[in-house]
């Protein structure tokens, strides 16, 4: 996985087991091993282009292909090193999910697009790779965004629980549980990009570590009021975003150029607890994943807002904070190559359930 925050490369080593007659009173259907877990940072050109392909500009085809190429490799690394590390084959492995790294999502004209070479991806790693996991909704009228609430369900949840478990990467979303069955969720807004961007223009560092600058400022009332009325957060479910709408020019549109820059990062923290605060009303319980868990400013600013509705990261339910979406990939990826539906339209908008992703097989051995 390479999400939104382009902040490098997750990669999990899973084995997943369907109980076949799961507890109800305790136990999702579903369950997990994790074997490994190995990460790339994202630096130099490839970040830097991967950047630039957010926004058009000149030789976008042949730039776009390069560094779709480029992360593949880096893909292909963190794939290998998973394998020899555990001490397995490529042959050992079922599947492999990859997400490849979004550069456009414009559902509402009907394309979303992840950059990845996924045929040089299963001839580097000999495994069978599925890649291209939002198309099919989006051709049936969806979102393509958020697909891990169907993972968070099969995973998370619990009869008579109300969860709600929030991902926060250079994107949030939510996924509500009602624990009755019911699965709902969207995109919240920006969740790391705008504090990641506005960290890096003032301090020359690629994210605030640990909240630490952020925390130093004070929110700007007047700013987070015209940050919270953009349009887009009063859109209904089912709705989905990215950095078309959510980049550092939408922040200076709302600035008046006067503001101490420490508080405006205060404020863009006030911004992502706030849309966290308001799709989680309602919930029994709040379970934190994505690179934003790790953010202490961040967090203690969710649970003032949602208190007394308990908030903690999803390792007190068995999964690292930090692995949750690329589990999510390896599970899509694992529904694909058994061809089980694993679109969720009550989420997507899409108009029913389909199947989700292409195959690209290994090359055959000899």
């Amino acid at each position: 996985m390479s999400g939104t925050s382009l902040d490098g490369v997750d990669g999990l080593l899973v084995e997943f087991t369907d109980r076949p007659q799961p507890d109800a009173l305790s136990s999702p259907p579903l369950q997990l091993h994790a074997i490994g877990f190995s990460s790339r940072h994202l630096v130099g050109t490839l970040r830097e282009q991967l950047f630039a392909l957010q926004t058009p500009g000149p030789d976008e085809l042949s730039r776009a292909a390069l560094a779709a190429i480029q992360l593949t490799d880096l893909y292909a690394e963190v794939v290998a090193e998973l394998v020899a590390t555990a001490g397995l084959r490529p042959q050992d492995i079922k599947g492999l999910g990859a997400h490849g790294q979004t550069v456009r999502h414009r559902p509402e004209l009907g394309y979303t697009l992840q950059l990845l070479a996924p045929a040089r991806l299963a001839e580097q790693s000999g495994i069978d790779v599925v890649a291209d996991f939002r198309s099919a909704d989006v051709a049936a009228g969806g979102q393509g965004a958020p697909l891990v609430p169907a993972f968070h369900a099969a995973l998370f949840d619990a009869p008579g629980r109300a969860r709600a478990i929030v991902n926060l990467g250079g994107i949030g979303n939510v996924t509500r549980l009602d624990g009755l069955g019911g699965v709902s969720g969207h995109d919240t807004g920006p969740g790391n990009l705008l504090l990641d961007a506005w960290c890096h223009r003032h301090t020359g560092a690629v994210f605030d570590e640990d909240g630490g600058w952020g925390m130093q400022g004070i929110v700007i009332p007047d700013l987070l009021g015209r940050c919270l009325a953009e349009p887009w957060f009063s859109l209904p479910a089912p709705r989905s975003t990215g950095r078309d709408l959510f980049g550092l020019r939408w922040l200076e549109d709302r600035l008046n150029g006067h503001e101490n820059p420490v508080d405006v990062q205060a404020t863009l923290v006030g911004l992502t607890a706030e849309t966290v605060h308001r799709a989680c009303l309602g919930a029994d319980s709040i379970y934190v994943c994505g690179g934003g868990a790790r953010n202490s400013a961040l967090m203690r600013a969710i649970r003032s807002l949602c208190a007394p509705t308990p908030v903690s990261t999803t390792d007190a339910l068995g999964l690292p904070a930090h692995a949750v979406e690329a589990a999510a990939f390896a599970w899509l990826a694992r529904e694909r190559m058994t061809q089980r539906p694993a679109g969720r339209p009550t989420v997507t908008g899409a108009r029913g359930a389909r199947i989700l992703g292409a195959v690209w097989p290994a090359p055959l051995l000899g």
